[in-house]
């Protein structure tokens, strides 16, 4: 595996101790997994930021995930309804990269994946709920920007394959939408927090398939480091946080996460 590091730095899962060099008697260090959009390719969703991404190839279509927008024009919950039709996220699989994180779970590896995807393929792959933390929601649910009824994002498709253009709330007639984290919204505080926490007291933080563009979420990366976590980088282009990484790896992570996963596993 070809790789980028700190002269000197230790590699991630080498020597099984705890911050600060003293010996982890047995203990087996918390790893944090922050997961951006590249973690999902394989599995055929494309990402947004990266060569080939849909915000490069269509800065349009970013309208269609803009809160402002979506609330305030019919024609783009229209066009984001058939977007939703359309994605390849609710048909996906998991990976071997999802594959690997739930693999390293199952070691006894105590783990915690921080997600900006909202495809809920981690979940699908095996890892436990209460294990994942959605930062950015899911598209897997639909929720009513009113009342905040929530319900399957199937049952809104079915109305949407059925003619209704841009289903409205079925409790209250309030708009309809994903209940994913639209451009121009806050992420959730209590989620928020329990990533924060988990950059604080983890010992090895990786970052894979992501820009570590988008804040909050990116600023965790730097949360860890500072708090002494061995952080690593896996993502095919350069990210603000590479200097402080102890591991920066560019080759693709299918291959690359199972491999670094393998060795944490190992201890």
């Amino acid at each position: 595996m070809s790789t980028q590091g700190r002269q000197g730095a230790q590699a991630p899962g080498g020597s099984g101790e705890g911050r600060g060099g003293e010996a982890g008697a047995g203990r087996r260090p918390l790893v944090a997994l922050l997961s951006g959009a590249g973690v999902s390719t394989d599995s055929g969703i494309p990402d947004y930021r990266g060569p080939d991404g849909v915000w490069r190839k269509d800065p349009e279509a970013e309208k269609l995930v803009t809160y402002e927008h979506y609330m305030n024009d019919p024609e783009i919950r229209r066009r984001s309804w058939r977007m939703r039709l359309e994605s390849p996220a609710l048909r996906a699989r998991p990976n071997a990269a999802h594959e690997a994180v739930v693999r390293l779970e199952r070691s006894g590896v105590p783990v915690r994946v921080i997600t900006q995807n909202v495809d809920g393929l981690h979940q699908m792959a095996g890892m436990p709920e209460r294990k994942v933390l959605e930062l950015h929601g899911t598209a897997r649910a639909a929720v009513c920007t009113g009342c905040g009824a929530r319900s399957e994002m199937e049952r809104a498709l079915e109305r949407v394959r059925a003619g209704v253009a841009d289903p409205e709330c079925l409790r209250c007639g309030g708009v309809l939408k994903s209940a994913t984290v639209m451009f121009g919204e806050a992420l959730d505080p209590q989620v928020l927090g329990e990533a924060l926490a988990i950059a604080r007291a983890c010992e090895v933080f990786v970052a894979v398939g992501t820009s570590l563009q988008v804040q909050p979420a990116a600023s965790l990366a730097g949360i860890a480091a500072e708090h002494g976590a061995r952080l690593v980088i896996i993502n095919a282009e350069r990210t603000p946080y590479d200097p402080l990484a102890e591991r920066v790896v560019r080759e693709p992570i299918g291959r690359a996460l199972p491999a670094l996963l393998e060795e944490l596993a190992a201890g």
